[in-house]
């Protein structure tokens, strides 16, 4: 068995003052703990603590010191190897090692060089039980060389232009660190055009007049040996251009379009790309394939330089950079190949065994390429070591069975490749040692309730012992369902209660002994500030308080201090400190800040701050009113299985009283984060008895309420969780009903977590047949909300109910309620259907009701299936898609609506229940009787002429029946849209064309037209038409046309008008002069004023009345029909026929409408005049 002493888990509660053990200390491996009282009689090989890194860097102007420590019992002896063979310390007087120590001191201060010292060191420290080894100390000198002196030419070139300028420092060790600066040790400023590549060169992708100077010089810095060097200035001039020739980029370095870097595990991987060209390149970096990691890439030197930190394997891989500018890019691509010096997977640990135990060596690493593996023991390659015929090397393990003293060594594990190595040290110690608890006896603990408790029990012992906790003098082992038990003994508590406190013992065990230690637990509770400092806002020179009050457990002294912005209050009369306050008196602008109470205990510690603000004096403001300040300081007492009381602090009633406290509870094992209501008590009450339920983590909160409304809440209380009790519930909504017609689905509505009252929530199901004597039949199952029941009768009736139970006991006696096993479809055809024809479009149906039992469920109802089967005049036989009625419940009989008359139906009925319909009754076939045709799918009027029209028509869609005749009806329209006297025709019905002869011509008649059969007409269709009008009279009104559109007749109108508008002038100008002239003559000859008709042979016009009122000119008028003009219409405006006159507009825009005098609106069409224009009215449109 293996040893092990693992490390203590570092939790320390507040205030309590740590045991300080001597356990193992880590290097690579656990460890015998050194304990003082160990080391008198335990032994242990030598472990190497201390040593120089393995590349050592010396200054040679200093001692050189080579560390070696390592410890053991009994102490080790120390030797020392200096490439490959020993190095004798006590021939060379410069070299002296450290007392008790294995470290070299080599004197080379007072004489002698630090090269001759130059080489690879290697420390074995040695005793009784093996010998550790080091690792090889390479010890090489810094150096920094000078720069070799050189002749630098002037540079000069002109503006635009790439330039680089070498550095080329010499190789020192560790290697130098460049910056170019100028005389005045000034660095040189560097920018995404001027920077310092990664081997010290200084680049410019492109140069500027300012450019220019004499001192550009690099700067080698040797850290090791703190000395600087520098090269010869380099001289630059750069001249200036009217204008650079803009270029695309082109890369300075690397060169080439790919190139290779490699890099080691866990070094920064720097890739360059510097880039030249005008305007200035910009670079951009990607990973072919990838992405760079995002939390370990960095740009350096203007993106020029990509860094990756903590490079690994999986960064190998495509890097591409590209450089653009305006003109152009180009891409360098560098291929990185990721190696790996030797790394640790598994280090070899110590091995602390008892005789005759069997035990393990694991050395594991990895690397790239994969290291070597190789062992020695006590600083000698195993191969050539003593043979242990309990050991056995299996490559990377080195097994151990059935070990005795003589097996104690210390191990080397070397694994190496070609990039470094790896050297740890293992030791296996055989020891037989009974228990040992180290941890002083009768250690007290003080911790504060609810925070962790953490009590030790250092061991030791071989083989391992193992370690029991019990409480009490007569207690249980302590078991890991309430405590953690940890490796290295030590006890954990994680929630410490009050119950917690008292007498703990550790019990260590082994084959050898047994070891006990007792140590006390106390659990104090925490320090509160249960009133704390408010912000206060204060006028200069007046006085202000600032409250503190502490609540802390009684067997602790708590210490209350006051600070000022976290620094000690001031050492002035006018600060004063009592017990609960703080006084300021006579305040000033200074003593504006925070303040903060402080109140701590040997175990912990609370603080607690407002703000002061002082403000210069002003008129006492009014009070503010709001709602009050949330209590707090809640505490839960008389804590019992099912009531608990609740304590509180009530915040500040901010000037109106409290009215009520209302009290909120949360479940924190059921519904977390949702607060219910729990009770309200009055605003002077500061304690309320809770009732609770089993099985609840209960949280209170309280919320404060005034006249101006209700505060927030308080914080939460400790949680409470009661006891688990048996329901006191059932479930709600059972239900039982069949999916199929052989089961019983058993449904209901669960519980919820708070009313299960317990864990464990189950259900015990229950059912039987009512009507038999059969025993109930009992199922318990989990938390679930349905049962199925198997095997049922169809549709038959259950008695149910649904019992909670749980780990404590059962609910009380449930409810029963009635279910019914699954459907079946129905098993008999509804029978005696009958049918009754009300009339064409309705029939009524009637049928038996079936037996209930053949109907296997919930009666629906009745569902009846008709349909047309064909015409009786057999003239469609189509078949007609089904028409479904349902009848609800038991109804026996039902109206069929919507049927089409002088048609054959068929229906049959069925019987439905919840599972579907049952087997249709025989078919019963009806008639219904005939109806009334629809209207006429069309009608027509063809072939008009002076005296006859021509009827077509197509015969109605649904005759309903047989067609006896058609009925055509007519009357003439006159242009007042009057109706004529009506004509009444009857027409076979096997007709479908019909010529109406001697008709008027040129005259509009309306047809209605309708279909008949044996039940009457059907609906008419209406159609209008108009007879053709005389020829003669067309001829004339053609002729007549035709002249008014000739040129010759327009240009002569055009003449007439411009010679009447000259008259109008002359008489205009003669009537001013208050003479006559001739046309007022003639009209002072006639009685009658109005406009007389004009000739048509002699083409003469009528003449115009002037009567001394000054009538406007009539204008536009135009003969009626009948050659006359009527005196009553003469004076009607033209304004009055809006409505009346058939209004038109010839081509010249000229209205040309005939009137009427009377305002009737004429016929929609039909009823155009005939007559063309006349040259009078023309010339009337023009004046």
């Amino acid at each position: 068995m293996q040893l092990k002493i693992m490390p203590k888990k570092k939790y320390l509660s507040a205030g309590r003052v740590p045991l300080v053990l001597f356990l193992c200390q880590m290097i690579s491996a656990l460890e015998v703990p050194l304990d003082p009282k160990l080391l008198e009689d335990l032994v242990q090989p030598p472990t190497i603590t201390q040593q120089s890194p393995k590349d050592y860097i010396i200054d040679p102007r200093e001692n050189i010191v080579i560390q070696c420590e390592a410890k053991g019992k009994p102490p080790p002896s120390f030797s020392w190897t200096r490439n490959g063979t020993h190095f004798d310390i006590d021939k060379d007087p410069l070299v002296t090692m450290r007392p008790g120590s294995g470290t070299l001191v080599i004197n080379i201060m007072s004489e002698g060089k630090a090269e001759t010292y130059e080489g690879v060191y290697q420390c074995t420290a040695r005793n009784e039980r093996g010998a550790a080894i080091s690792n090889n100390i390479v010890i090489r000198p810094s150096r920094s060389p000078l720069w070799t002196k050189e002749k630098l030419e002037p540079i000069t070139l002109r503006n635009g232009q790439s330039l680089v300028l070498p550095c080329r420092p010499p190789i020192g060790l560790p290697p130098a660190i460049i910056f170019w600066m100028d005389n005045s040790f000034q660095r040189l400023p560097q920018s995404e055009r001027v920077s310092q590549g990664l081997n010290g060169d200084l680049y410019f992708s492109n140069v500027l007049p300012e450019d220019t100077r004499e001192d550009y010089i690099c700067y080698a810095r040797f850290n090791h040996t703190q000395t600087i060097q520098q090269k010869q200035p380099i001289s630059v001039k750069v001249i200036s251009a009217k204008s650079s020739k803009e270029r695309p980029p082109t890369l300075l370095t690397p060169e080439g379009n790919a190139s290779h870097k490699e890099e080691l595990r866990g070094n920064v991987l720097s890739l360059e790309c510097i880039a030249e060209g005008l305007p200035t390149p910009i670079i951009y970096w990607i990973k072919e394939d990838g992405t760079l990691p995002i939390n370990r890439t960095l740009y350096r030197n203007f993106k020029k330089t990509l860094q990756i930190t903590h490079v690994s394997e999986a960064d190998s891989g495509n890097y591409q950079c590209i450089a653009k500018n305006a003109l152009g890019a180009v891409h360098h691509t560098i291929s990185v190949t990721v190696k790996a010096a030797p790394y640790w997977i598994t280090a070899p640990q110590n091995l602390v065994l008892s005789p005759g135990e069997d035990g393990t060596l694991i050395c594991r690493a990895n690397g790239n390429p994969k290291p070597t593996i190789g062992w020695l023991t006590n600083g000698v390659p195993i191969e050539i070591a003593p043979d242990d015929p309990s050991r056995k090397i299996d490559g990377d393990t080195i097994i151990f069975t059935h070990v005795q003293e003589r097996s104690s060594a210390v191990y080397q594990c070397n694994a190496s490749n070609e990039y470094g190595y790896l050297l740890a040290n293992a030791f296996v110690n055989v020891l037989a040692e009974p228990p040992r608890i180290l941890t002083s006896a009768n250690t007290l603990y003080q911790v504060i309730a609810n925070r962790p408790a953490l009590l030790d029990c250092a061991f030791f012992g071989s083989p391992l012992p193992t370690i029991e906790w019990f409480k009490g003098a007569k207690g249980r082992a302590l078991h890991e369902d309430i405590y953690v038990l940890h490796e290295n003994g030590t006890l954990e508590i994680p929630v410490a209660q009050k119950d917690s406190t008292g007498t703990y013992t550790c019990v260590a065990r082994n084959k050898l002994g047994v070891a006990k230690n007792e140590v006390h637990l106390e659990i104090k509770d925490p320090t509160r500030i249960i009133k704390q400092p408010e912000y206060a806002v204060v006028q200069r020179g007046s006085k202000v308080s600032f409250e503190c009050k502490v609540k802390h457990d009684h067997t602790l002294i708590p210490t209350v201090m006051w600070l000022k912005d976290n620094g000690e209050l001031p050492s002035e009369k006018r600060f004063t400190v009592d017990k609960d306050h703080l006084v300021i008196t006579d305040v000033s602008d200074d003593d504006g800040g925070t303040y903060t109470c402080m109140a701590n205990t040997s175990l912990d510690d609370v603080s607690a701050s407002a703000v002061l603000r002082v403000v210069a004096p002003t008129p006492t403001p009014a009070p503010i009113y709001d709602v009050p300040n949330p209590p707090f300081d809640l505490e839960l007492t008389n804590q019992l299985d099912k009531s608990v009381q609740l304590t509180w602090t009530p915040g500040d009633d901010n000037n109106s009283p409290i009215t009520k406290f209302i009290i909120e509870y949360e479940d924190g094992m059921h519904e977390a984060g949702l607060w219910h209501h729990q009770a309200e008590v009055s605003g002077t009450q500061t304690t309320a008895q809770l009732k609770l339920s089993p099985y609840v983590n209960y949280s209170f909160r309280v919320m404060a309420e005034n006249n101006i409304g209700r505060s927030s809440p308080s914080e939460a209380s400790e949680q409470y969780l009661t006891k688990a009790a048996e329901p006191d519930q059932n479930p709600t909504a059972v239900e039982g009903l069949g999916t199929e017609p052989d089961n019983l689905v058993i449904t209901w509505k669960p519980l919820n977590g708070f009313e299960s009252n317990g864990p464990g929530l189950q259900y015990k199901v229950s059912w039987r047949q009512k009507d038999g004597d059969d025993e109930w039949t009992s199922v318990v199952v989990a938390n679930v909300s349905k049962y199925i029941v198997s095997g049922t009768p169809t549709f038959v009736p259950y008695l149910i109910k649904v019992q909670a139970l749980n780990d404590v006991g059962f609910a009380p006696e449930p409810a029963t309620v009635m279910g019914h096993s699954g459907e079946d479809l129905p098993m008999v055809a509804p029978g005696n259907v009958r049918v009754s024809v009300v009339n064409s479009t309705l029939a009524e149906v009637h049928w038996d009701p079936v037996p209930l039992k053949s109907i296997r469920g919930h009666l629906q109802g009745y569902r009846v299936y008709y349909w047309k089967a064909q015409s009786s005049s057999k003239r469609d036989r189509r078949h007609i898609e089904k028409k479904i009625l349902t009848f609800q419940g038991s109804k026996t009989h039902g109206m069929l609506p919507g049927l089409e008359p002088y048609s054959h139906y068929t229906l049959n009925v069925r019987v439905v229940n919840g599972k579907g319909e049952g087997p249709a009754s025989s078919d019963r076939g009806f008639h219904t009787p005939e109806g009334v045709p629809s209207a006429p799918s069309s009608l027509k009027i063809v072939n008009p002429t002076l005296d006859s029209l021509t009827l077509e028509w197509d015969p109605p869609s649904h005759p309903n029946g047989i067609l006896t005749e058609y009925t055509l009806k007519y009357q003439p329209i006159n242009s007042t849209h009057e109706l004529g006297p009506l004509v009444d025709i009857k027409i076979p019905a096997n007709k479908t064309r019909w010529t109406l002869k001697n008709l008027n011509f040129s005259t509009r008649y309306k047809f209605y037209f309708s279909a008949q059969t044996s039940a009457g007409s059907g609906s008419q269709i209406t159609e209008e038409a108009i007879t053709t009008v005389d020829e003669g009279k067309m001829a004339m009104a053609s002729r007549q046309v035709d002249i008014a559109t000739q040129g010759w007749f327009i240009g002569l109108m055009c003449a007439v008008a411009l010679l009447i508008l000259i008259l109008l002038i002359v008489c205009f100008i003669r009537r001013n002069k208050g003479g006559k002239y001739p046309v007022k003559e003639k009209e002072d000859a006639h009685a009658d004023p109005e406009i007389q008709p004009m000739k048509e042979d002699d083409g003469t016009f009528g003449e115009y009345s002037d009567a001394e009122d000054h009538k406007p000119l009539k204008k536009g008028s135009r003969t009626p029909s009948d050659r006359t003009v009527k005196k009553e219409d003469s004076d009607d405006s033209l304004v009055d026929y809006g409505e009346g006159v058939n209004g038109q507009f010839n081509e010249d825009g000229s209205f040309i409408g005939q009137y009427s005098g009377k305002k009737e609106k004429e016929p929609a069409e039909g009823n155009e005049s005939s007559e063309a224009p006349s040259p009078v009215n023309a010339m009337n449109s023009f004046v």
